[in-house]
């Protein structure tokens, strides 16, 4: 019974740590996107969001370090309640090791695995500036956004509906990944953040290109895709969710493309 006890107490902690972290994370993305709502009025009537641009003269450096913290806020609030699940196998697992601190173990692997994120977000940033530049030096460029925003959508969705989303989402659910051969130990534990990053991310692509096309401060949407994204995790039937967010996008771009051709 002592044993039984000791393990319902530290799960109990893992779940509050947890709950914590989402909380903090759910202000942040909040306050961000409060503060950062406004944006540019660009040519073709969109709005450049505000996480793209920086001050003239500015260096590179601040607003980069700027976008992947906010990028890593964001994360963890979307990403985090999918997470939860992985994380308490993985430290019931762990604490059946005699002298293993469970609980730190698996803090390591969330924190690699929003590593992977991180990188992401590195990415993200260079082809966001890039993109953001030439739509400011260039009308043209500018005033098409809105159709390619739209064929972005429907490729998005064209993704949801493929064979190498279907294994992805596979393995982002493949609870053999935490199963008896899990090593305990710093390198396991990193191992598994980054593998399940890894996977995650992959599996995630449409939807963060949809983020970052529609606007990464978009709180509406990204409470729409943290669901979408909670519900392929854990609910029983992923597939189907990933094929009706897969036809939701297709008919939202077509319908976008639409407007823009009529306009």
């Amino acid at each position: 019974m002592g044993v039984i006890a000791k393990f319902i107490s530290r799960d109990r902690a893992y779940l509050g740590t947890c709950a914590l972290f989402f909380l903090a994370s759910a202000a942040g993305t909040a306050y961000l996107c409060k503060s950062m709502s406004g944006g540019m009025e660009m040519p073709g009537g969109w709005t450049m969001s505000m996480a793209w641009m920086r001050m003239p003269r500015q260096s590179w450096l601040g607003p980069a370090a700027m976008f992947i913290a906010m990028w890593v806020v964001l994360m963890v609030a979307m990403m985090l309640p999918s997470l939860v699940p992985t994380l308490f196998n993985y430290s019931r697992l762990l604490q059946r090791e005699e002298r293993v601190n469970s609980g730190a173990l698996a803090a390591l692997a969330g924190g690699t695995y929003f590593l992977a994120w991180a990188v992401v977000g590195v990415g993200a940033y260079a082809v966001g500036t890039l993109v953001t530049t030439a739509e400011m030096r260039s009308v043209s460029i500018a005033s098409h956004v809105p159709l390619a925003t739209a064929v972005v959508l429907v490729l998005a969705g064209c993704f949801q509906l493929t064979g190498w989303k279907k294994r992805l989402l596979a393995r982002c659910r493949d609870e053999q990944a935490c199963g008896p051969q899990v090593k305990a130990g710093v390198g396991g534990a990193w191992r598994q953040g980054i593998r399940r990053g890894i996977d995650c991310t992959l599996c995630c692509a449409g939807y963060m290109t949809v983020l970052l096309v529609t606007g990464v401060m978009n709180s509406v949407v990204m409470a729409i895709l943290a669901i979408a994204i909670a519900t392929e995790r854990i609910a029983s039937f992923p597939q189907h969710t990933a094929r009706i967010t897969g036809v939701l996008l297709i008919l939202t771009g077509a319908f976008m493309i639409a407007g823009v051709l009529r306009a």
